[in-house]
């Protein structure tokens, strides 16, 4: 207050300090306290862990051999504004990119990702899309207010049970498919799985493809009053992509189509076959 009261007034040191009835004894003094070794400590120690609390820092300073006492040690974590807590980012392992190649069989590579809407009463919902990458049939398009990884599970475990295993599963980075929960039933069942990089949905063109058919055809084409609603028009879509939904990519047939000649023994993915075909609706 005596500083503010000599730069804005311009008074002396002498008439600022009677005014504020401080002592010229404390206007010139100046502690000899040095805290920067307790500041790099706990900066230090932050960095490294920056999710812990102060009582954290403090009996892990104390163990390290330091005897600062405890209200300096608090001061200081104050000081820094260490009580705020902070939120870390959690770091993915590097993602490799890889080709987005059609398999040669069933069975082999599934894509599975997520979409929201929501209901009429405004509650949000999210569904749960799985295909394969062969014959792009519709494995699983399960609705539910959330979706946590134990239930992402469950999906997947019924999808196999019914289709059998994949050798590999494609997804993106969401905290369904990284969680310890998802990462070891596929390590358990044997399912190598394929992360995307990071920011690049294209990387999981197949299922990308097929969401935004899911969306046109059933999240944008009708308004839902429950789950239920949802579910039954999602499994009546599902029976019909796959029954019936032509792929140009796939000479205009249909899931169904390509699995029953793959089964027959036949090579429904031959490229001159699927040229001929082309060119014969062309012609």
């Amino acid at each position: 207050m005596a500083e503010q009261v000599v730069k804005q007034e311009k008074l002396s040191i002498v008439r600022a300090c009677e005014l504020v009835c401080l002592s010229r004894s404390m206007w010139y003094y100046k502690t000899k306290r040095d805290d920067s070794e307790v500041i790099d400590k706990l900066t230090e120690m932050s960095e490294i862990k920056p999710n812990r609390g102060f009582d954290y820092y403090f009996y892990r300073i104390r163990s390290q051999g330091f005897k600062w006492n405890r209200k300096r040690v608090l001061r200081v974590y104050r000081l820094l504004g260490l009580q705020l807590r902070r939120k870390s980012k959690k770091r993915l392992p590097a993602r490799v990119k890889t080709p987005l190649d059609q398999p040669q069989a069933p069975r082999q590579v599934w894509s599975a990702d997520f979409m929201s809407d929501g209901l009429m009463t405004g509650r949000k919902f999210r569904v749960f899309n799985l295909i394969d990458d062969y014959n792009r049939e519709a494995l699983c398009t399960t609705s539910a207010l959330s979706m946590p990884a134990l239930r992402v599970v469950e999906y997947l475990r019924q999808a196999i049970e019914v289709y059998g295993k994949p050798l590999q599963i494609r997804v993106d980075n969401g905290p369904e498919f990284i969680s310890k929960i998802f990462m070891s039933y596929c390590e358990t069942e044997g399912i190598e799985i394929n992360y995307i990089q990071p920011g690049k949905p294209s990387q999981n063109g197949y299922i990308e493809r097929f969401n935004k058919t899911f969306r046109e055809d059933v999240l944008d084409a009708y308004i839902f009053r429950n789950l239920e609603e949802v579910q039954q028009i999602a499994e009546g879509f599902r029976e019909d992509y796959n029954k019936y939904h032509p792929h140009k990519s796939m000479g205009r047939k249909s899931p169904n189509q390509i699995y029953k000649e793959f089964s027959l023994g036949l090579d429904p993915m031959k490229k001159e076959k699927l040229c001929n075909l082309e060119l014969s609706e062309n012609g």
